[in-house]
């Protein structure tokens, strides 16, 4: 993924007044371990004292990853939008297909989820989910519902998570919505979503 996907959320983001920097990676060439080390390279020439997080989908794993292996980091909380932190259907589905597999790369798949639970022990971490089934893996894969098109609720509920929220969005959605920033800015300010 490209940190272009996140343009609009950095720029509410950067609004509120955060500095914002995208992280970008290859997300079907590399494993989850080559993503959460790049991305730990990439915390490190920040040179924060402390970082906050927020990571959608595969991102949130990739961010997960990265905190369990590098517990040092300088982490402060972590906002995940629609991660599938207890594995992904769709991905373990489309791995099944061999030429669509391409489509995905191993990173869905090389995620354990006892890595996220390890650092929601340790860390404030907070999960907005969608709920409207919209976008190309509905079209092709039959999901249980709530979902949003992409990943199921049940799928981003873990231990140790310090707030859950569900909104009416699409996978794809959430990166887009006005409602999303302003829930993340209550989260990363207060440590939980307000829900207003």
């Amino acid at each position: 993924m490209t940190g272009a996907v996140f343009a609009l959320l950095r720029l509410r983001l950067a609004r509120f007044g955060y500095r914002v920097a995208a992280f970008s990676y290859p997300s079907t060439r590399l494993t989850l371990d080559e993503i959460a080390s790049r991305l730990a390279r990439f915390v490190s020439l920040l040179g924060a004292a402390r970082v906050d997080f927020v990571g959608h989908s595969l991102g949130g794993l990739a961010v997960l990853n990265m905190l369990a292996a590098h517990p040092r980091a300088p982490a402060g909380r972590v906002v995940l939008l629609g991660t599938p932190v207890t594995g992904s259907r769709a991905a373990q589905r489309i791995a099944k297909h061999g030429h669509a597999r391409t489509l995905i790369g191993t990173a869905l798949l090389d995620w354990s989820a006892d890595r996220g639970a390890a650092v929601a022990a340790r860390s404030e971490v907070g999960m907005i989910a969608g709920t409207v089934r919209f976008g190309l893996g509905s079209l092709f894969i039959e999901l249980p519902v709530p979902n949003d098109g992409a990943v199921c609720v049940d799928e981003t509920r873990m231990p140790g998570l310090r707030d859950h929220l569900c909104l009416p969005l699409s996978h794809s959605g959430m990166m887009l919505s006005g409602r999303v920033a302003h829930e993340i800015r209550s989260f990363l300010e207060l440590g939980h979503f307000t829900r207003g």
